[in-house]
């Protein structure tokens, strides 16, 4: 069976998203246990079914709004976050999933379940739509401001793990967000990146990647520090919201433009779900020893069903065991070259 920690209590809506979405995956995937940490009493309204559910009880939560998430990891050792990681660390469970606060997830993770060997940054990385309908894969989104050019290497090797055996691909493709596709283009960091990741014998590089060209590139991976994958997911989240306000604005505008939208209903339908988060899941964590997924905290029951697949699926393909054995190949590569 694949054991999975689910913190029912984070999130913008608690367990009324969480549990919903966890009796949806319990009915998907008949391999799958689930382990959920949270206050019981809020949590039994919602279950259908208590098969291969385990509920531990929890009494505190870590608040969204919290700000300093290494003092809050540190003191809130019984909140359902922090025992959801501990049940990974402990060996009970293979993966979390948690909507609780970004920093504090990341933070928990690096702390209690621990970076793996190898890899001196994580990441959080979400997969982002795409033109192809294939998703992508961006990182880092905000885990990291700054990044070193070996980081980015490493980071990119596991990304490429994700996009072969999660996204189907047989072989991945990498990008480098900069501001120019030239070769030479960017900061120093991006140019020595780009040096790194083009000799990489892991995946294909294609290149610089602009920032106008995010959704339609070939790219399955796309990477640099957290400080810039943060504003380009924050550009396209606030550019589709813009949209979809600008075409509800011009639709009800006027007579015409209601009786169109009857034709196009269906379209405008379709057109919503390519972009709608709550299908992809959320984001994973990479560079830490187990599949920790972080759901976004206005996610709905269908989120947290999606979450809790992509933490399935990357537990049974052991996504993390295959990213360590190309780490490994890397460290020997730069001992060799030096």
């Amino acid at each position: 069976m694949i054991k999975i920690a689910l913190d029912a209590m984070g999130g913008d809506f608690g367990p009324e998203v969480t549990i919903k979405g966890a009796m949806e995956a319990i009915k998907a995937y008949d391999d799958l246990e689930l382990y959920v940490y949270g206050d019981e009493k809020k949590i039994k309204p919602y279950l259908t079914s208590t098969e291969r559910i385990t509920i531990i009880q929890t009494d505190k939560v870590i608040d969204m709004g919290e700000t300093d998430p290494i003092r809050v990891i540190r003191n809130q050792r019984d909140s359902s976050m922090v025992m959801a990681l501990q049940s990974v660390k402990d060996g009970v469970t293979d993966g979390v999933v948690s909507a609780g606060p970004t920093q504090a997830l990341i933070v928990g993770a690096h702390l209690v379940i621990r970076r793996m060997k190898g890899m001196h940054r994580v990441a959080l990385a979400p997969i982002i739509p795409s033109f192809d309908r294939k998703g992508k894969i961006l990182l880092d989104v905000g885990a990291n401001v700054e990044l070193r050019a070996e980081h980015i290497l490493e980071l990119a090797t596991f990304a490429s793990v994700v996009a072969k055996s999660y996204l189907q691909r047989e072989n991945p493709t990498v990008g480098l967000i900069n501001i120019g596709v030239e070769k030479g283009k960017g900061r120093q960091l991006d140019n020595e990146s780009y040096e790194l990741l083009e000799k990489s014998p892991h995946f294909t590089f294609v290149g610089n990647v602009e920032a106008n060209d995010i959704l339609t590139n070939d790219a399955d991976v796309l990477i640099n520090d957290g400080f810039t994958g943060n504003i380009v997911l924050k550009t396209m989240e606030g550019s589709m919201k813009t949209i979809g306000k600008i075409l509800k604005q011009e639709i009800s505008s006027s007579l015409g433009g209601k009786i169109g939208y009857l034709f196009m209903k269906k379209n405008l339908n379709r057109f919503k779900k390519r972009f709608d988060p709550n299908e992809v899941g959320g984001a994973m964590i990479f560079g830490i020893n187990h599949p920790v997924i972080k759901a976004h905290g206005a996610s709905n029951s269908k989120a947290i069903f999606s979450a809790i697949g992509q933490a399935r699926t990357f537990i049974k393909n052991d996504v993390v065991g295959e990213a360590a054995k190309l780490l490994k190949e890397i460290k020997i590569e730069s001992e060799e070259n030096n």
